[in-house]
């Protein structure tokens, strides 16, 4: 595993707006357009919804030479929450004992039969939006009559707040806590777009690697995706030259035969990781058989659930919740868009019935989602490359 840091002549780079220097972007432009291999073709593959929204925001594809091709992800932990999870959310709020708090961003993706959770908390289902868990803390502590769920979902990111959650409410003895566990994995992830069947496969030659995450679990889980399946890893941050370095980086790596994990975003991540985190965590949760995902399907061992030493405040078992078999709307992209297999503007739904105000899919609410950063910075235009 290599670090790297970013410096284009003026020394290290130590503010936000550094990393958004017109000058230095144009010079990392012209030094990929340089080592591009002649007529070569590369594929690579943002994971993280951030880094797609960066690309779009920035225009960075308008930099790069037109052999370079950045596919969207899975990377949004909302987009990748299949329907029927959904459905058995909206059922838990349903029940006139249970208080649901949510992220906001949950509230808008679309369940089954047009039902979503927004629409139940109209209805009369309460349904609370937090900022995190510590307020669903707070107002089962407040609300000592109530079943309060916190309706967890996210990447290794989001996933420590919530075993933190869980280790107090349980030294605090707040029998009416409970957690409906969404939390995925990203390494396993990616195995999954990797080990897709052919047919139904997309090709990569390397991933810009996931920020947050990675501040959580490290680049360490990276090394063995990037050795079985000879696909290169470059963790970046979200700035635009981070994410232009990480392509360079990618290119050389690619060019020269290698298949390394790098750490570009070394301002944040290191091989490790946050080792506290992962210590909560591992106290916290255990690995599922298997966990359904929007895009991929059933994927082994690629979510969490509670121990069995906690499982008093696993909602599941707590109200003996059943996730039932649902399907997306049929005339809906967002699966074959979240394994990299088409672009938003590909879907025939987007930009027609699929809106920001009226979303048909989960990549369209959510503030990660490919769709939402296609539609929010006009990227299904024609983007006007620079001449390489």
């Amino acid at each position: 595993m290599t670090a790297c840091r970013y410096d284009s002549g003026g020394g290290r780079m130590k503010y936000v707006t550094e990393y958004r220097d017109a000058a230095r972007a144009q010079a990392l432009a012209a030094t990929i357009r340089a080592e591009a291999a002649p007529g070569g073709a590369y594929a690579f593959m943002e994971f993280c919804g951030g880094h797609t929204h960066a690309i779009s925001r920035y225009g960075i594809e308008d930099l790069l030479p037109p052999d370079i091709r950045m596919i969207h992800g899975p990377g949004c932990p909302v987009c990748v929450l299949p329907v029927g999870r959904i459905d058995a959310a909206i059922a838990l709020a349903r029940n006139p004992r249970v208080t649901l708090c949510t992220y906001a961003d949950l509230m808008r993706v679309p369940a089954s039969r047009g039902n979503s959770l927004q629409k139940a908390k109209a209805a009369g289902a309460d349904i609370r939006m937090v900022y995190s868990t510590l307020d669903a803390l707070r107002i089962a502590a407040a609300e000592p009559a109530r079943e309060v769920v916190f309706f967890a979902i996210g990447f290794e990111t989001t996933t420590p707040p919530t075993a933190i959650a869980v280790q107090r409410a349980a030294r605090d003895g707040l029998a009416n806590f409970s957690v409906f566990c969404n939390h995925v994995l990203t390494p396993v992830a990616m195995r999954a777009i990797l080990a897709t069947d052919a047919a139904d496969s997309v090709h990569l030659d390397g991933f810009v690697g996931p920020a947050h995450v990675s501040t959580v679990i490290g680049t360490e889980p990276y090394r063995a995706v990037a050795a079985e399946f000879r696909k290169p890893v470059v963790v970046a941050g979200f700035e635009p030259l981070d994410v232009m370095q990480a392509v360079l980086l990618l290119v050389r790596q690619v060019n020269e035969g290698r298949c390394e994990v790098e750490n570009q975003y070394i301002r944040a991540v290191t091989e490790a990781g946050n080792l506290r985190a992962q210590a909560a965590v591992a106290e916290v949760f255990d690995l599922r058989d298997r966990f359904e995902w929007r895009g991929l399907g059933w994927v082994p061992h690629s979510a969490l659930r509670l121990r069995s030493e906690f499982s008093r405040f696993d909602a599941e078992i707590r109200f003996a919740l059943e996730t039932p078999s649902a399907s997306d709307n049929p005339a809906c992209e967002c699966a074959a868009i979240l394994r990299g297999k088409k672009r938003p503007a590909e879907c025939r739904l987007f930009g027609t019935a699929c809106t920001p105000e009226t979303p048909m899919g989960s990549c369209m609410v959510s503030s990660e989602g490919a769709c939402a950063a296609t539609w929010s910075y006009g990227r299904f235009r024609q983007p006007a490359r620079l001449a390489s």
